[in-house]
């Protein structure tokens, strides 16, 4: 990038006064205000090899806040609808460790004992709750799914090492991104105490009589009580999630823009430099007109438009079923075909609207349509006459 540098000198007159007082001098060096990326300002929307590019890089729109709310409800959901049953099998896993712990009673009680006691506790407690946390993590992977498409990339895995620059660490810390993060957490952390003391000051009195009902009525009550809570919190993060998933695409699409310069500079390492390829095409070109010079010698007849368009027209009854065009050309090429042509003693027989139609609907090496059939017929037979080949 050419740096900028702007003198803004100021020179202060004095009335009445030879004398003149010049300001301190202030460089403005442009650069450090303009925005990253080479081009200038990133005004066109991003193209699809970008997309794809940013796909393979794991950058996409995605929300975590949406992720969360979906599996937190999902949570919520199932434990209030199987609620009866969960806390069923809770008393029994509480029923059962008391038993062992009896059984153990009469015998030695050592560390391996209470090791045992403790590891079957906890796997009932496992087996409860495996599939309610299973039923949310299928969720999570399902929203996720919804957001970022389904396409492995192994590129996210590997080490980053410009993550480690403090300057842009820096400048993260700073950002709009991490301010709007800041305030929505915050907004999220007090509306959930308010949940919180709104739902529980209801509930006060209900608590306490948890010390006159027996274990199963108050896992119920508090489960109730802990199932009803989630839910009103878990809406919040799903209308949380929802805003933050919008505030994403947006985000992502502005991120994806492109200045000028990238687009031009990617449709040119895509499709090759206009340039280089205006001269391949022009190499091409005299390779074909080579080529088709060489042939040239074998043509029956040449016909013209007679200054325009020349075609020169090759007939052989034994290889082909119908005449073949082995040469075309316009304006100067036109010009070397007839030059060849008297070169060759090649006739040389002016047709125009032949000549036209040949020129722009027949391909150098393709046989001659059957509508032309006639007119060139009649041309090849003019030609055999003159030579006596008929």
């Amino acid at each position: 990038m050419r740096e900028e540098v702007f003198d803004n000198r100021q020179e202060i007159y004095f009335p009445n006064s030879s004398h003149r007082q010049i300001s301190h001098i202030l460089p403005y060096r442009l650069q450090f205000f303009a925005k990253e990326g080479n081009g200038g300002e990133k005004t066109e929307e991003a193209t699809t090899k970008k997309l794809n590019d940013a796909r393979l890089e794991g950058q996409v729109a995605r929300s975590t806040e949406l992720i969360t709310a979906t599996a937190l409800i999902t949570l919520f959901l199932v434990l209030k609808a199987f609620m009866g049953y969960i806390s069923d099998r809770f008393i029994e896993a509480f029923h059962s460790s008391y038993q062992n712990i009896d059984k153990v009673a009469g015998e030695e009680f050592n560390t391996a004992v209470s090791q045992g006691l403790l590891y079957d506790a906890i796997m009932s407690i496992l087996m409860i709750c495996l599939p309610i946390f299973l039923s949310g993590l299928v969720v999570a992977f399902v929203v996720t799914l919804m957001q970022v498409k389904w396409k492995i990339s192994g590129k996210t895995l590997k080490p980053k090492f410009s993550k480690l620059n403090p300057i842009s660490g820096f400048k993260k810390i700073f950002s709009v991104d991490k301010a709007v993060t800041l305030v929505m957490e915050l907004l999220k952390i007090l509306v959930i105490a308010y949940i919180c003391y709104d739902t529980l000051k209801d509930e006060w009195k209900t608590l306490v009589i948890l010390y006159d009902i027996n274990l199963e009525q108050a896992i119920m009550l508090i489960g109730k009580m802990v199932i009803d809570l989630g839910l009103k919190i878990s809406l919040l993060f799903l209308i949380i999630g929802l805003a933050d998933f919008i505030y994403q695409k947006m985000k992502f699409k502005k991120d994806m823009r492109m200045t000028k310069q990238e687009v031009k500079d990617e449709f040119k390492n895509s499709e090759g430099d206009p340039q280089i390829k205006s001269k391949i095409r022009s190499k091409m070109r005299e390779v074909s007109q080579r080529r088709m010079m060489q042939a040239l010698p074998q043509a029956d007849v040449v016909i013209t438009n007679p200054t325009h368009f020349a075609a020169a027209v090759k007939y052989d009854k034994e290889t082909a079923d119908a005449p073949i065009l082995i040469a075309k050309g316009a304006d100067y090429l036109a010009q070397k075909i007839k030059e060849t042509a008297k070169e060759h003693g090649i006739e040389i027989v002016e047709n125009k609207p032949l000549a036209r139609m040949l020129y722009y609907n027949v391909e150098i090496g393709a046989e001659i349509p059957p509508e032309l059939y006639q007119m060139t017929a009649e041309v090849l037979a003019y030609v055999y006459g003159l030579k006596n080949k008929i």
